[in-house]
């Protein structure tokens, strides 16, 4: 339980207008049945919800705020949090007063890690059944869910989180055909690196390079179901959605984001600050800024 007060105290940027000693015991999507010891964010294009309220706590940007004293005139028994981003700073007061914190050095019972890792389990959280081999590095703060398998050569920096069911340095699809015309698989003996900070949902494969390193960097967020082929390189903050396939060598640039269900052709490269629409399938490489949409994917408009 946290009070309004508390909040204030925190966040000093933060105004906050009703009755400090409120104390808040949920946080709940906004609906008209907003509780006085709830609190919800409003997203400005859902503003008009705000009308429907007579008690609990919102979290508003200061242009809702201002639209609904000139509409309302009256609080009744809201009490508001007034703030540049609403959603941001809702992330941070659940971050910092909802959140329930993992103790940092619990290693499961059935975890195999090879004796050559080189990792701190005091300072690691590792789930059932995951699996690290040999030669792995593992930096401080990482999580590893339940039933991923790290296999042999992956570099992991620190703070990273990685969720479930995950295949992390696994052989990618690469095979040549011999002489007599039957395909035999290419050796992989590159690796993969993950960057500082960078996120893991679940069930997702991240295939090793041939040669090289297949490198997540620093920040890049990785949604479940995502397919990350051997040798791409994803650079720092770009956001790859649920069911994208990022095909062997592809390069994504700086703060780049992939929609859902996107497919991107091997060997090409996506500029930074780029956006890839929902299902996109991109067969040729990408500017700065552009937004790509359709299949083949087609440059709408830049950002």
């Amino acid at each position: 339980m946290v009070t309004l007060q508390a909040i204030q105290d925190k966040y000093k940027n933060y105004t906050v207008l009703g009755e400090l000693n409120t104390p808040i015991v949920k946080i709940v999507q906004l609906n008209i049945a907003l509780q006085p010891n709830e609190m919800a964010w409003c997203a400005d294009k859902n503003k008009e919800q705000l009308l429907q309220l007579s008690a609990g706590t919102v979290i508003v940007s200061n242009e809702v705020y201002l639209w609904f004293i000139d509409v309302k005139k009256e609080f009744n028994n809201l009490n508001f949090i007034i703030v540049d981003a609403a959603r941001r700073a809702f992330l941070k007061i659940v971050q910092t007063f909802f959140t329930v914190t993992k103790p940092v050095g619990s290693v499961a019972a059935s975890a195999y890690i090879h004796p050559s890792v080189i990792i701190n389990t005091s300072k690691c959280n590792i789930g059932h059944n995951v699996v690290i081999e040999a030669n792995c590095t593992i930096g401080n703060n990482v999580e590893i869910g339940n039933n991923t398998v790290i296999l042999e050569g992956t570099i992991i920096n620190d703070n990273v989180k990685i969720g479930c069911n995950n295949t992390i340095g696994g052989v990618g699809f690469g095979y040549e055909k011999d002489e007599n015309g039957n395909y035999e698989l290419i050796p992989h003996i590159g690796n993969v690196i993950i960057g500082a900070g960078a996120e893991i949902g679940s069930n997702n494969c991240i295939d090793r390079a041939v040669l090289g390193s297949t490198l997540i960097e620093k920040n890049v967020k990785i949604d479940n179901l995502v397919h990350i082929a051997h040798g791409v390189i994803l650079r720092e903050n770009c956001l790859i959605i649920a069911n994208a396939m990022i095909g062997g060598s592809t390069e994504i640039g700086k703060n780049t984001w992939v929609a859902p269900s996107t497919s991107i052709m091997q060997k090409l490269k996506i500029g930074n600050d780029a956006l890839i629409g929902m299902a996109a399938v991109v067969l040729k490489d990408v500017e700065d800024r552009s937004v790509m949409v359709g299949s083949p994917a087609k440059k709408i408009k830049t950002l």
